[in-house]
């Protein structure tokens, strides 16, 4: 199947987004947006470093790339709108793999009203998928790491540590584990928290981040942005009912360092945090205070075991699966 022949195929029949002129079909898109300012993100995905055809399939690997976006637009509180999507296919990916792939970010797309308005596809060595995601968001209400106050309450939504458990048994790296579907799918396909993030626009100041590397990193960058500390609650770090059932060091490794749960972290005025409640119950999605912001210069604390220590900013690496 040559370019030409593949655009046809993976071209939409219609689009969602009503400020969308022209998408596919011409040498560029054409979009009109006069009340909202535009947020825009790009994430590579490379081959045998984010994905490999052993722990996901080719939809799987279409719908989590777009969802990694679509999270980044949640974390800016912005609505997303529309991708362009960049693949360089290599010989061992079959015409239906490749659909199936385009079909994942449909399915995706679909979900969260994300149109399809463009990219490009060559050939190549490896499995490369690079998007670029459009989303709106009011004027001047952007969500900044640079926002939070002393005294704000820390809070997360969902649990931690899901996906990396998901991944690890997705490398045979468990046995005789349960919920292994449960932990798999939260590897596989990820749910972006932008419904969460759309009831917080009343809120005059709250201050986001997408869980994609970990809280450790996560948490420090909102406590460098905006020169303060954050002090996090081990007990309180919500996890899944069954994930004390791997061992201790790879929980805490996984909660804190392992990523890409897609969760938002944030930091909100301790009148807010009702406010927080409220927006997740009408979402349903879990919401957990986990700490609180205190004067300082950037560092962040974990109080575990009695003692308090420095939490260092690691977190995900992206790294050749294998190694």
């Amino acid at each position: 199947m040559n370019e030409f022949d593949f655009i046809k195929t993976i071209k939409p029949s219609a689009y969602q987004q009503s400020s969308l002129i022209k998408g596919i079909g011409d040498d560029a898109a054409v979009f009109r947006q006069t009340h909202a300012d535009i947020v825009t993100a790009v994430d590579t995905f490379v081959e045998g470093v984010h994905f490999s055809k052993e722990t996901m399939s080719a939809h799987e690997i279409g719908y989590r790339a777009l969802a990694v976006n679509v999270s980044d637009m949640a974390a800016m509180g912005a609505v997303p709108a529309m991708c362009l999507v960049s693949v360089v296919f290599s010989s061992e990916w079959k015409k239906e793999e490749r659909i199936e792939i385009m079909n994942g970010i449909k399915t995706m797309g679909k979900k969260y009203q994300v149109d399809l308005i463009g990219g490009d596809t060559v050939s190549g060595e490896s499995l490369v998928i690079s998007i670029t995601i459009i989303g709106y968001v009011d004027q001047d209400c952007a969500r900044y790491r640079s926002t939070a106050e002393v005294d704000d309450v820390v809070f997360v939504t969902g649990t931690l540590g899901d996906s990396a458990a998901g991944l690890s048994i997705l490398l045979g790296e468990q046995s005789g584990v349960g919920d292994v579907a449960y932990y798999i799918r939260r590897h596989t396909r990820p749910q972006p928290r932008v419904n969460f993030v759309q009831e917080l626009n009343h809120l005059n100041r709250v201050t986001l981040n997408d869980v994609s590397d970990g809280i450790a990193n996560e948490a420090a960058e909102i406590a460098e942005a905006s020169q303060v500390d954050i002090y996090l609650d081990n007990t309180k770090v919500p996890v899944h009912d069954t994930f004390h059932q791997f061992d201790q060091d790879q929980q805490y490794s996984w909660k804190y360092f392992g990523g890409e749960d897609f969760e938002i972290l944030g930091t909100v005025p301790s009148e807010e945090w009702e406010a927080i409640k409220r927006a997740a119950t009408a979402v349903g999605v879990r919401v957990t205070k986990i700490g609180q912001v205190r004067q300082g210069e950037g560092l962040v604390y974990i109080q575990k075991d009695s003692k308090i220590e420095v939490l260092p900013k690691d977190g995900y690496e992206h790294k050749e699966i294998g190694d």
